[in-house]
């Protein structure tokens, strides 16, 4: 019975001494650190009976798997007692307090991949102070401002000089700019520009007016350009035509063909003076026809011109075709009823179609006032149609009316 008991105080011991040995395992492996547990579990757990032998295997297991080398035996195959066998737990438990914990060596390299923060997780004033958030892409707008500090390519195209607030106000331009990759679509199209001999400073104004044609195939400006060539436009005549028509580009070949033959033939131009109008007005090219057919009208059947008249007053005058047929109509009423300048003298000084009335008004007004409404080439005191209305008011009243400034200022506040 005593050996019995001696065994069974031996093996509580073998089995605390284990526990001993795993818990401060356990607590470093979660970061802590702690000291072995050295009370033995009370007696009234341990097993009885047939259970003893299974609960001395185990517990031998147990020893073994934490690193606790089993209990040697005496000579005649009986253990010694737990007092022999003591100085031995406690140098095993040294070696394994020493030995090193994978895990935990593992633990430690997971803290050093932090985590995301969450986004329930709770931070303070000052941390949430920090935070920048970036702006939200619009998901309508009737403004291309607030889309130009997500897009590249209106942000580039700002800083060349495009006015966003008018290309806006184009039909479906806004629309165009935002599906349009800088580096892709638009760059390309500036350097044909500049080929072509746009300047820098005009690239700008250029696009405001015409954004379209950076949605143009590149293969196809390069053919009108080429055709432009082929009739002998020069490159100066030909970047002069696309600056002040930025739209010519957008006609093709066949329309810009049309166009031409248009105006050679209805006006009976020669080649080289249909070339001349079109350089001088490019926009005859790009402009709708029916205006410029009504205008033609209106000269030859109301305003009573010639053929050939109007082909001098067309050649000297492009803009005399765009103009309005009021306005053309009114002008010439004053002209010809009122200031009586016969049609052939309108002929020679085309121009004066192109001045406001007011300013032809006023003038003719302060002339007759001083009896120096002359305008036949005849007369010693004629004055010219292209003086009347071309020159300074300062000018005009000491070369052309003999009077001071001051006297056609007052003589304009009596009427």
């Amino acid at each position: 019975m005593a050996v019995w008991a001696r065994q069974v105080s031996r093996w509580c011991c073998l089995l605390n001494t284990a526990r001993a040995v795993e818990f401060p395992r356990r607590l470093r492996s979660r970061g802590c650190t702690a000291q072995p547990c050295r009370e033995f579990a009370p007696l009234a757990v341990l097993p009885a009976g047939k259970e003893v032998v299974l609960w001395r295997l185990q517990a031998y297991r147990h020893v073994s798997v934490g690193s606790c080398s089993p209990p040697d035996t005496a000579k005649d195959g009986s253990f010694s007692s737990p007092e022999s066998n003591l100085p031995s737990v406690q140098q095993q438990q040294a070696k394994a307090e020493t030995l090193p914990d994978l895990n935990a060596k593992i633990l430690d390299e997971d803290w050093d991949d932090i985590p995301p923060s969450s986004a329930l997780e709770v931070i303070s004033e000052e941390e949430a102070v920090q935070i920048i958030g970036e702006p939200l892409l619009p998901i309508q707008s009737s403004t291309l401002r607030d889309y130009v500090d997500h897009s590249e390519t209106l942000e580039k195209l700002v800083h060349l000089g495009v006015d966003l607030s008018q290309v806006e106000k184009r039909q479906k331009a806004g629309q165009l700019l935002l599906t349009l990759d800088f580096e892709k679509d638009v760059k390309k199209i500036l350097l044909f520009l500049k080929d072509v001999g746009v300047e820098d400073n005009q690239l700008g104004p250029f696009l405001t007016k015409n954004p379209y044609i950076l949605a143009e195939d590149l293969e196809a400006l390069e053919t009108r350009v080429a055709y432009l060539k082929s009739k002998k436009f020069g490159k100066s005549d030909i970047a002069q035509m696309v600056s002040r028509a930025p739209y010519l580009l957008l006609f093709s070949v066949e329309r810009l063909d049309n166009r031409l033959g248009f105006f050679k033939n209805e006006l009976g131009l020669s080649v080289k003076k249909t070339k001349d109008l079109v350089i001088r007005l490019p926009r005859l090219l790009t402009g709708k026809l029916e205006p410029v057919k009504e205008n033609l009208q209106v000269c030859q059947i109301e305003l009573g011109f010639q053929r050939n008249e109007i082909q001098q007053i067309v050649y000297k005058t492009p803009k005399i075709l765009t103009a309005s047929k009021k306005r053309l109509k009114q002008t010439f009423d004053y002209l010809h009823n009122i200031m009586g300048i016969p049609h052939h003298m309108l002929t020679r000084f085309p121009q004066v179609f192109n001045s406001k009335l007011l300013r032809i008004r006023e003038r003719h007004m302060f002339l007759a006032f001083l009896g120096r409404a002359q305008y036949d080439p005849a007369q010693p005191t004629y004055i010219s149609l292209d003086q009347l209305v071309s020159l300074p008011d300062e000018v005009f009243c000491t070369e052309i009316a003999k009077a001071s400034m001051q006297d056609f200022e007052n003589f304009l506040k009596t009427l």
